[in-house]
């Protein structure tokens, strides 16, 4: 007996269901390597899809920020489940990534625009912000829906 592919062949639906995720995220669950350890780490961190790449404003203060710098291969799960329904049957992305720091400035107006609790603390000295440049992902669209995306798929290339 052949076993079928779980994996379906990306069509559009997909990529719009994708782009759909990354456009409304605002936080999602980053998975470093703790820079000490060696270990996987993750850690809930805000998140603004932007100009083909996921941004966070992170504390130089944290785990995270020394694993990424220190190792910039990450990836980060977005989607929430909702309040129905078995939790694994909701849409969700995981995208791998690589890490920079990029100018916290440039991106001031677009951040507080679409997180204006973040005034508090932006310009914070500790706060940086990291650009995730994605260079895979892996959409699980529901029950049966798993498909693999390229960076282009996700409108990484505009």
């Amino acid at each position: 007996m052949t076993e079928r592919n779980p994996i379906n062949e990306t069509d559009a639906a997909a990529i719009a269901q994708a782009r759909g995720l990354l456009h409304a995220a605002r936080f999602g669950a980053l998975a470093v390597l703790h820079p000490e350890t060696g270990a996987p780490h993750v850690s809930r961190v805000a998140l603004l899809w932007a100009e083909g790449r996921l941004l966070t404003l992170i504390s130089s203060l944290s785990i995270h920020t020394r694993a990424l710098l220190a190792a910039p291969d990450c990836a980060i799960l977005i989607g929430e489940p909702s309040g129905k329904g078995d939790p694994l049957t909701h849409p969700r992305i995981t995208i791998t990534a690589r890490a920079g720091i990029t100018d916290k400035s440039e991106q001031k107006d677009r951040w507080l625009s679409a997180m204006p609790k973040a005034t508090l603390y932006y310009d914070f000295t500790d706060f940086g912000m990291f650009a995730l440049t994605p260079t895979e992902a892996h959409l699980n669209g529901g029950f049966g829906k798993a498909y693999y995306l390229s960076p282009d798929d996700l409108g990484a290339g505009a």
